[in-house]
């Protein structure tokens, strides 16, 4: 396993052990809200300093870019960059509805390296390096081998903050609840990418996400055989915060299918 994996492994299980301690006292969790349906707790909060901790012991030198605490970090190497997001799911968090992860990804250069996705819960450890394949607690992961979109799970996640593109997103879900064997909506974008590289979902699309919802679970699923896009079948999605992703049968109508109600609205 590459020495920066451990570290990220590291500081994914530091992080975990704050968020499951905070989970057996929700009645006592401070809440705040962020904006409209965006809220942030004291857990995450403390969660991200635990694994920034652990990163900035082990690389100094490396920047950061978090989702509580923003891009932090020296600015003279640009070359290496952590992408944290340290409770994704945090408004299931709240509710004790336990589908939630920390997402931890390092790029180089802009390009994904290194992932970890670690759901406290169910203790699953999804990580990947790039070259060496994707794994769920040591064991070789693989996309299903799904062929059809009919026969296709697909996870998705509606828009809560911002929803000047609902009524597209409703159009999409319309037509593929009547062109799949069915659709899921669990509230962890994070772990939906990784359900995706293990085989659990056969594809995920959303709009609006940010690069800590999706930089580790895009590498996950590529190292496990899958394609990810933006909506226009590049590799911007990271940018943009729009992604589709799959099996490379299932990948392709999907995308389609979306592009076909998003039109000119491509950088929705």
């Amino acid at each position: 396993m590459h020495p920066t994996l451990n570290i990220a492994i590291k500081a994914a299980r530091r992080a975990a052990t704050v968020i499951n301690r905070a989970s057996l006292d929700l009645d006592l969790l401070r809440v705040e809200t962020k904006s409209p349906n965006d809220f942030v707790t004291e857990v995450d909060r403390a969660a991200e300093e635990a694994i920034i901790q652990v990163l900035r012991e082990a690389y100094p030198s490396h920047s950061i870019l978090a989702e509580e605490s923003g891009e932090t970090g020296p600015e003279a190497d640009t070359e290496y960059q952590w992408i944290i997001d340290p409770l994704d799911g945090t408004t299931n968090f709240i509710h004790g509805f336990p589908q939630y992860a920390i997402s931890i990804a390092l790029a180089r250069r802009g390009v994904v390296e290194q992932a970890v996705v670690f759901d406290p819960n169910r203790n699953e450890l999804f990580t990947a390096s790039k070259g060496a394949g994707a794994f769920l607690n040591d064991r070789r992961i693989r996309v299903s081998k799904r062929l059809k979109l009919q026969d296709a799970l697909v996870g998705t996640g509606f828009p809560y903050r911002q929803f000047s593109h609902i009524d597209t997103y409703l159009a999409i879900f319309k037509e593929l609840t009547q062109k799949t064997a069915g659709l899921r909506r669990p509230g962890a974008a994070a772990l939906d990418l990784a359900y995706v590289a293990a085989g659990r979902l056969d594809a995920f699309w959303e709009f609006g996400l940010s690069p800590w919802d999706m930089a580790a679970g895009s590498l996950l699923i590529s190292e496990a055989g899958g394609l990810v896009s933006d909506l226009s079948g590049e590799s911007g999605y990271l940018a943009s915060g729009n992604v589709v992703a799959g099996t490379p049968k299932v990948f392709p109508p999907l995308l389609q299918l979306i592009q076909g109600h998003c039109g000119d609205k491509l950088s929705v």
